[in-house]
């Protein structure tokens, strides 16, 4: 089954984005869809397929199949070059079915495919090459240069059919399937730039369908949200909001304004505001920032503040605890209804290696407390303002690790210049 792919993509490029949110125009796909890689490496020049060129910080094929799989898609055929195979298979979510083919002749393997499918299917949609699928009108360019396309609409019986002979995917395609038009939502892209051009296409897709779930966006034109992020209903973006990689941010959320997340989780009713996150989890009625930097490993339960310029890393904070401005959490688990005044510190690192700070509920650190870990402070328990505390206090205890003041007398008026 001879299949090049080169003569069925070469796309429109957009001269302008825009337009009213309108009515979304639902195109009818078929739960199946046969998406071929090619290496078109040699034609752009390029290190890599154009379908795996980054934009926005990830592959156009993730984009793809994102919009396809939030049109009804389930099942995908994936063919690729073995090489390619890895970087294309990351682009599917694992909830999706997904084929694998890195075969030069897929023909039995995707006849397979096609007849395990859960019902009878009249059509499935055929993906030669780099293409842009955005199903909502509003997203759409108001005028392209051509309409030449990279999808296909073909039947499923006849492709079963054509399977059992021996025939060229293209060929079938010209002479039996339907080419899908921009109306149908379809574009292709044939080189970077064209790529370039369609990227604030691809975003408002994903923001618009947001929309029409209940997400209210401030801005179109100052929010990116990555395609495998999930939104609730009632959640505002803020102006300046960046959402990449694999977020879930729940419903009644505020994120932003200027705010970036990058594969976290943010639950029903938080507020993150003007502030940073990766790999963190964010608890129902958080409050975060504003200039808040949630690293890696970083776990907020219920109605945590974190406040202005808090930093965490690797910290688990209890449900209503409060870490109101100015402080770092290292390599720390804190209980709940803790209470960490303004200039706080951690000394987690001792140059060799890591140590845990372990606060227990209901505990109070006073402002510019340093915690030199390995260390826990007991349940109920104090640690007096200006504090270097280097062994455990005993819950309910009150920790002071300072110098007796001494004032000297009439110091300053001899002292005066």
């Amino acid at each position: 089954m001879p299949f090049s792919g080169r003569e069925c993509y070469n796309s429109p490029v957009p001269s302008s984005v825009g337009g009213p949110l309108g009515k979304d125009v639902r195109i009818v796909l078929g739960a199946s869809v046969v998406v071929f890689v090619p290496d078109d490496t040699r034609k752009t020049g390029r290190e890599e397929p154009l379908m795996l060129e980054r934009v926005q910080g990830v592959p156009l094929l993730a984009w793809l199949v994102a919009a396809l799989a939030q049109s009804g898609a389930r099942r995908f055929f994936l063919v690729a070059q073995a090489g390619w195979m890895s970087r294309a298979k990351a682009c599917f979510p694992q909830d999706l079915d997904l084929t694998l083919c890195a075969d030069q002749d897929p023909a039995d393997l995707l006849h397979v495919f096609l007849s395990t499918a859960d019902g009878p299917e009249e059509k499935i949609t055929v993906v030669t090459g780099p293409a842009v699928y955005l199903p909502n009108s509003g997203a759409r360019p108001r005028s392209v240069a051509s309409k030449k396309t990279a999808a296909f609409f073909a039947s499923s019986r006849g492709l079963m059919e054509a399977l059992d002979r021996d025939f060229s995917f293209s060929q079938f395609l010209m002479e039996q399937g339907a080419p899908c038009t921009q109306d149908d939502g379809f574009y292709g892209v044939s080189d970077s730039m064209e790529l370039l051009a369609w990227q604030k296409a691809m975003n408002q897709n994903q923001l618009l369908r947001l929309a029409q779930q209940g997400v209210r966006i401030w801005d179109l034109d100052s929010c990116y949200v990555s395609p495998w992020t999930t939104i609730g209903r009632g959640t505002e973006l803020l102006p300046g909001v960046m959402l990449t990689g694999c977020n879930s941010v729940g419903s009644g959320c505020t994120i932003g304004p200027d705010t970036y997340l990058s594969d976290c989780s943010v639950a029903d009713g938080a507020r993150v505001m003007s502030s940073r996150g990766e790999h963190a989890v964010i608890g129902p009625d958080c409050e975060v920032g504003p200039f808040a930097n949630l690293r890696p490993g970083t776990r907020l339960g219920p109605a945590v503040k974190a406040g202005a310029f808090v930093e965490m890393k690797e910290a688990r904070v209890g449900a209503r605890t409060q870490v109101a401005h100015l402080a770092y959490l290292g390599d720390a688990t804190l209980g709940q209804d803790c209470n960490i005044g303004c200039g706080v510190a951690t000394a987690n690192f001792d140059r060799v290696d890591k140590h845990e700070t372990v606060l227990e509920d209901s505990a109070f650190v006073g402002c510019h407390t340093s915690l030199v870990a390995p260390v826990r402070v007991g349940q109920g328990a104090y640690i007096a303002a200006g504090s270097v505390i280097t062994q455990d206090v005993p819950p309910g205890a009150l920790g002071l690790a300072r110098s007796r003041q001494t004032n000297k007398k009439e110091w300053a008026n001899r002292h005066k210049k």
